[in-house]
């Protein structure tokens, strides 16, 4: 029987919690109270309804209860919130935060989150939730009338690439932050002009952003029911003079950037404006100027001409 002063020890020890811990807690809670105060679970919960889940009767999916539901979601969403990057770390977790804001007594495994997350797949519901959180961000993030006046909104459209490690072959791609090709997964990013994320999609890892930029707009104007996106800025991987096309023909202003290769000074530019200054060292030293310009792009034997800025030090 253990003596009266390890007892006083242990209970020392038990009753503190590591300062990372709460502080993690806390967080969760925070993100927990702003998750109910949107709306973002009842968006979520409403896109599985019973007849997605029910449809496969062989899967746990199919017998699982609205309280069991929430609390999976929960899981998925709070992983950050607890500093766990991905589910796999769910293998090494022993906290009780995560566990607190799913109300339980103790966190999902790995397995059973995994489990969830292939169910889930295995339904199709990945359509359904996507538009679901793209409804959500629409009303999340939608101005006041006041504040958009007549001000056109801008939007801005990137891409990455995903490694994902695999021990079936999937499509490669070039990884921009370590410059390898690799197996991988393609995303689109939307956001606003605040730099709020408004919607993510997956597609092939070889898919190029020509492909998918049209897509996520059209897709994020039917999801939220909103009218046309009339301004969207891309990077130099959306110069292509059939995309510029295309989306000039549905009302579209893109701004991209020119590719090096495709210019060599102001003299591949027509119609140069007068230069103004741009940006100034800590002396008050001109480093940078602008001008508008004109620039013709080959497009099917016929040239289309576009209004840019030409930037020149």
């Amino acid at each position: 029987m253990p003596s009266a002063p390890s007892l006083e020890k242990k209970a020392g020890e038990g009753g503190a919690f590591p300062q990372s811990e709460w502080q993690e807690g806390a967080l969760g809670l925070l993100l927990l109270a702003a998750a109910e105060l949107t709306a973002l679970l009842s968006h979520l919960q409403t896109a599985l309804p019973p007849s997605l889940l029910t449809g496969h009767p062989s899967l746990r999916l199919a017998h699982c209860l609205p309280a069991t539901l929430r609390r999976q979601l929960l899981t998925l969403l709070f992983l950050e919130a607890v500093g766990l990057r991905r589910t796999w770390d769910l293998r090494g977790y022993t906290g009780q935060a995560l566990a607190l804001l799913t109300d339980r007594h103790r966190a999902y495994g790995y397995r059973h989150t995994e489990r969830f997350l292939a169910e889930l797949a295995s339904v199709g519901a990945d359509v359904p939730l996507t538009e679901a959180l793209a409804c959500w961000t629409a009303s999340l993030w939608e101005r006041e009338p006041q504040q958009r006046g007549n001000v056109v909104p801008i939007f801005y459209v990137d891409g990455h690439r995903k490694p994902v490690y695999a021990d079936a072959l999937i499509p490669r791609g070039l990884i921009g932050r370590t410059g390898k090709v690799l197996g991988c997964r393609a995303l689109v990013v939307l956001h606003d002009q605040e730099g709020h994320p408004l919607l993510v999609t997956t597609h092939r890892g070889d898919q190029h952003l020509t492909i998918g930029l049209p897509a996520i707009l059209t897709h994020y104007e039917q999801a939220a029911a909103m009218a046309h996106l009339k301004r969207v800025v891309v990077d130099r991987e959306g110069m292509s003079a059939e995309l510029l096309a295309a989306l000039a023909s549905e009302g579209r202003t893109v701004v991209t950037v020119l590719r090096t290769n495709q210019y060599t000074g102001v003299e591949s530019f027509r119609d140069v404006g007068e230069f103004v200054p741009l940006q100034a060292d800590r002396h008050g030293n001109m480093v940078r100027e602008v001008a508008l310009a004109s620039f013709g792009l080959p497009l099917r034997c016929r040239s289309l001409d576009k209004s840019w800025k030409c930037e020149w030090r």
